[in-house]
């Protein structure tokens, strides 16, 4: 998969624009995937990965931006507190890591991304004591 036709940094924005961050994947879409944790499974959402330094600057809504932790804490979920788009979330299994909400990015249809894959967040590595 491919990024269509954008340049770095990506705009990314929440549904009420009170938050936009200027986005730089990884590894663009190839890094794209969901999760089946308590709550990934239930926001649904796809994400990209991005490097904690450097890769999101916020732009604009830091004061609007509300965090989520729950379990260990570890991860960190970001979300706009006006309008409730998830953003971003620094993750637990590669906390030098972003994940970053694919349709929040302005000119990327998660529709059109195909059969994106699954990560076992039921069962996560640092549960098992992989990592």
């Amino acid at each position: 998969m491919t990024l269509p036709e954008m340049k770095y940094p990506l705009k990314l924005t929440c549904h009420c624009g009170a938050v936009e961050l200027a986005v730089t994947l990884s590894d663009g879409l190839a890094s794209a995937r969901r999760c089946d944790c308590s709550y990934c499974r239930r926001r649904g959402a796809i994400a990209l990965s991005a490097p904690v330094d450097g890769g999101i600057v916020i732009k604009k809504g830091a004061d609007n931006l509300s965090l989520y932790q729950w379990g260990t804490g570890q991860a960190k979920h970001h979300f706009c507190k006006t309008c409730g788009i998830y953003t971003h979330h620094q993750r637990r299994s590669d906390p030098t890591q972003y994940g970053v909400n694919a349709a929040a990015i302005e000119g990327l249809n998660p529709s059109e991304m195909g059969d994106i894959p699954w990560a076992d967040g039921v069962n996560h590595p640092k549960d098992r004591g992989d990592q």
